[in-house]
């Protein structure tokens, strides 16, 4: 809802605060006050387009900031969201301003967005409806979302969005695969090739380290067999080694009777000792055995790892992945082969998927045709009390190829209108005149009454041209209308300012170099005067005042 209006330097308005409340708010005053500047005005907050004209004569820069309350699941709070922007609090400020060379700057909250951004953020909040609007119910992009919300077609939308997500994936899993095996087959020779290669070098995991683990050990058989030689001989049956432990074993023997206790477990270590160094012999006589030197063998390693590396580097990988790239290519050569069983599992699942969709979008088509049978009754009923008897409403549902098929079905919806009997609907906008357009368009959206549309409705020249009880089913509309949602009307009509909940009347104050306009939120009082005023012209009859008060009554 809007609650706020601030402008600065636009054109007739130096400065103006207003404030909205829920409900049908009017704006009356004389021919030329101002009142369309208050529309412009709002516009350029909601995205509208700039002029340099709208800066006021002798201002730098003009701006205009408008204040919205919004719930916390309001649709442009998740746009926020999706551009980065901090959260709202309940509360969405959107400001424009503008230079004297015409270019202009927008913000969200004093943070800097683009006029585009702007513009996709204001129409989720307001709607102004007048002669030249060629947004929100006049954008044909938008009929079928509103079709959609006034059928109530959520159940059918989330099932064609359901399959058309299945038919995408299957469409996508199937190109992939196509192109998987268009591409093997081009490399079919090749892939035969490095097969054929890779089968016979047979590489096995882990190999590499198992080789050079071996390679190190073949390459020092010399030096281990040296050193096994060298244990033998000092510790050998021809060494001092057995001399020095029979010594010490003499020697102790002759003291045991002495003190046996003491001596024992130098005895016990002594024999340990002898058996240790017999283990200790036959280790180094199998390692000189073990290590005899294998120039053979040491060549066939070094020529293992050197094809190993080879094919590495051959295929751009470490030697551990030349397993896995062989298995890959087993794979790759498999599909191949029998890639005619998997290519047509993927397209019969298409095929399904396509059907699925088909079937799910089918039934969103005939639901959307009878909606729009059901709207063109609702919007037919509200069109002769607005001296509208002559045209006729059309929601045209039509096909659209495959090939634009979407989530959103096959379905393109547009609003069409016909104003004189005989003659073809045509686009709203283009077919109805500016006083026509506006009631048409009050007539769809009070049918509407969307609840997940803009909540702030703008009417600008919805009573142009009628009076009497046409302008009085115009106001009765509007405040049925203003029930569910603001509603913010420029009225010249006394029929439709009566209705209103809230009365805001302009005036123009002319100087020698300049005018001003002022805007003044009008009492009971004020508002039984100038509505007598609409009434009787500039002189204001006790009549007048009335009938004023009559009609006051009736919209209360």
């Amino acid at each position: 809802m809007l609650t706020g209006l601030s402008i600065r330097n636009i054109v007739l308005i130096e400065a103006l605060d207003l404030s909205f409340g829920a409900g049908l708010t009017a704006l009356t005053g004389e021919t030329g006050a101002g009142k369309s500047i208050l529309l412009d005005s709002l516009g350029l907050a909601l995205g509208g387009r700039s002029d340099a004209r709208f800066v006021r004569r002798g201002a730098g820069r003009a701006s205009v900031a408008a204040s919205f309350e919004i719930g916390a699941r309001h649709p442009a709070g998740g746009l926020l969201a999706e551009h980065g922007l901090d959260g709202h609090d309940g509360e969405l400020i959107l400001r424009r301003v503008l230079g004297t060379d015409g270019r202009s700057k927008a913000f969200v909250n004093d943070q800097p967005v683009s006029v585009g951004l702007l513009r996709s953020i204001g129409a989720r909040l307001a709607e102004i409806h007048g002669q030249f609007d060629q947004t929100g119910l006049l954008d044909s992009a938008t009929h079928r979302q509103v079709l959609d919300s006034f059928g109530g077609h959520r159940p059918d939308l989330e099932a064609v969005a359901g399959a058309w997500a299945k038919l995408t994936a299957a469409r996508e899993a199937l190109d992939r695969a196509e192109r998987d095996a268009e591409e093997a087959r081009r490399d079919e020779d090749y892939l035969r090739h490095v097969h054929r290669e890779l089968s016979d070098l047979a590489p096995v995991a882990g190999e590499e380290e198992t080789l050079a683990a071996e390679r190190a050990r073949l390459a020092n058989s010399g030096k281990l067999i040296e050193a096994a030689q060298e244990a033998v001989e000092a510790i050998g049956p021809d060494s001092r080694a057995d001399e020095a432990l029979a010594a010490a074993e003499r020697a102790l023997e002759k003291a045991a009777a002495l003190a046996p206790d003491l001596l024992e477990p130098a005895v016990a270590a002594l024999d340990r000792a002898r058996i240790e160094l017999n283990e200790v012999y036959g280790a180094a006589i199998d390692l000189a055995a073990q290590a005899e030197a294998e120039p053979a063998r040491l060549e066939a390693v070094d020529d293992r790892l050197a094809a190993l590396r080879d094919a590495a580097r051959k295929h751009r990988c470490d030697v551990a992945q030349l397993p896995l790239l062989l298995d890959r290519i087993a794979q790759r050569l498999a599909s191949i082969e029998d890639g005619s069983g998997a290519l047509a599992g993927l397209r019969r699942q298409a095929e399904e998927a396509t059907m699925a969709y088909r079937s799910a979008a089918r039934a969103l088509s005939k639901s959307r045709r009878a909606a729009a049978g059901a709207l063109d009754t609702a919007v037919a009923h509200e069109l002769p009390p607005l001296r509208l008897d002559r045209a006729r409403f059309v929601t045209k549902v039509s096909d659209l190829d495959e090939h634009r098929a979407s989530a959103g079905g096959l379905d393109r919806v547009a609003f069409e209108v016909a104003t004189t009997p005989g003659a073809e609907p045509g686009p709203i906008g283009r077919i109805a005149s500016g006083g026509e357009l506006a009631r048409i368009m009050l007539a769809l959206k009070v049918v509407l009454a969307q609840d997940d549309g803009p909540g702030t409705a703008v009417f600008d020249e919805v009573d142009s041209g009628v009076g009497g009880a046409t302008a009085a089913a115009v106001g009765e509309r509007l405040a049925r209308l203003g029930a569910r949602a603001q509603v913010l009307v420029v009225t010249h009509s006394p029929q439709v300012a009566a209705r209103a909940r809230q009365h805001w009347r302009v005036t123009r104050t002319d100087r020698d170099d300049s005018a001003v306009a002022s805007v003044s939120l009008l009492d009971k009082d004020e508002r039984q005067e100038e509505i007598a005023r609409m009434l009787s012209g500039a002189a204001v009859t006790d009549a007048a005042r009335a009938a004023a008060t009559a009609l006051m009554a009736t919209g209360s």
